[in-house]
């Protein structure tokens, strides 16, 4: 099948330029056909921005055993409606993904719905107890694209150590939750005026920093690749830059929720706003929109975290951590680039060419010939309510539902298929 995307102003992670994509079958066959090419299927992109596949490289898919919340097609269904075409789904699903059974079985099941590629994450340590090393060999080969304990850190530092040369052994990397329990406690915002307002028990900013420090030590000690997730502190990017700097292995990530809310949002109680870190203080935001802009932090991902509608409407204390942000990662980044932050290229390589470039895919990333035909066709200045019928998630914990946005995929193409069309 041929699909042509005719008119486009085509957007990579380094340039922009006008062009018209032929792709056939599941590839880009070229960038510079004609406008009256012949063709199974034709877009008309005047307009509009055409920009490779998002890649999240943190979600949460509750598949296995969690499915009540989100399965991988629900899950699949918000990516690509959202522009995303591959995710990496964490480990802590029930039973725990530390073995290669239940990473083929993820990895099978995305393929089966065909919207979007999973490439899992598998654990750390047997059943996330921060213990016992899974056997990571045998989940790489599975197909295991990294390893983290995220949703728990891993408190032993010997551990994290052999998890690190493990994980190097099979040319894979480590993602570090930064996050000390012992500093956190039972707080559940951060720790802050917010907190002393409202009554609720905060999480200080060191109880990232001291892990964040840890672990980029321990990618100096070991050589390994350590991946920072959901940065939230001004503290812990200034540490990454400091590993930055001496040449370390240290790569980051944030979420749009950290460089879009403060912690301000907790005087609502409204548990939409509870995550895990925590909102952070306006100068944390300011840091975290800076480090996007200067090339500190490397990647943008969503944390998608369904729950339950009744695991969200108890009391603050009781209610889980987390947010769905699939649908609202991309005009939520877009944000950045209509107040100037980032430009559109920068948009790419934020989301789309360095999380490939990590995950070490080199078939996709970039929209270029004979590169895998993951698109999205995005109209940057379309306004709509992010409303229950547009949400593809199973779960609706977000600050954003019922909210304005600007910016959305028009059209995601995966594998040179149209898996979604925003609605008219």
């Amino acid at each position: 099948m041929k699909t042509l995307l005719k008119n486009c102003k085509i957007v990579n992670y380094d340039k922009t330029i006008d062009g018209n994509i032929l792709i056939d079958g599941e590839i880009i066959a070229s960038l510079s056909a004609s406008a009256d090419e012949k063709a199974d299927k034709t877009i008309d992109c005047k307009g509009k921005y055409v920009v490779p596949g998002l890649i999240d490289m943190h979600v949460h898919f509750r598949d296995p055993g969690l499915d009540y919340k989100e399965d991988i097609i629900s899950g699949s269904k918000a990516a690509a409606a959202g522009g995303v075409t591959a995710v990496c789904p964490m480990a802590n699903t029930k039973p725990v993904n530390d073995n290669s059974t239940i990473t083929k079985y993820m990895i099978e099941k995305g393929k089966d719905f065909g919207v979007c590629d999973i490439f899992p994450i598998g654990a750390m340590t047997k059943k996330m107890d921060g213990e016992e090393l899974t056997e990571m060999g045998d989940m790489a080969e599975a197909g295991a694209i990294g390893f983290s304990d995220d949703g728990k850190p891993v408190c032993s530092a010997e551990v994290f150590r052999r998890a690190a040369e493990y994980a190097s052994q099979f040319n894979s990397f480590v993602i570090s939750h930064a996050e000390d329990k012992s500093l956190a406690g039972a707080g559940v915002i951060n720790d802050c005026e917010t907190a002393t307002v409202t009554g609720l028990r905060g999480i200080p900013a060191e109880s990232e920093e001291v892990m964040v420090a840890r672990d980029i030590l321990m990618s100096k000690l070991t050589g390994t690749h350590v991946h920072i997730c959901h940065i939230s502190t001004k503290g812990t990017l200034e540490l990454i830059r400091w590993a930055k700097a001496k040449g370390l292995n240290v790569t980051c990530e944030v979420t749009p929720h950290h460089f879009k809310l403060d912690d301000t949002e907790l005087l609502s109680y409204d548990t939409n706003f509870k995550m895990n870190p925590p909102l952070r203080g306006k100068e944390d935001v300011e840091a975290m929109i800076e480090g996007l802009k200067n090339g500190d932090i490397d990647c943008i991902v969503t944390d998608h975290a369904p729950h339950h509608i009744d695991e969200k409407n108890v009391e603050f204390d009781l209610a889980m951590f987390g947010i769905t942000g699939l649908q609202t990662l991309l005009p939520l980044s877009l944000e950045l680039v209509s107040k100037g932050v980032i430009s559109m290229n920068d948009f790419v390589r934020l989301t789309s060419y360095n999380p490939a470039k990590l995950l070490k895919k080199a078939d996709r990333g970039e929209i270029a010939e004979g590169k895998l035909a993951d698109i999205v066709v995005v109209d940057t200045e379309k306004e709509y309510e992010f409303t229950l019928e547009l949400n593809q998630s199973k779960s609706t914990n977000s600050p954003f539902i019922g909210k304005m946005l600007k910016g959305a995929a028009l059209y995601t193409i995966k594998n040179g298929k149209v898996v979604f069309e925003f609605p008219a």
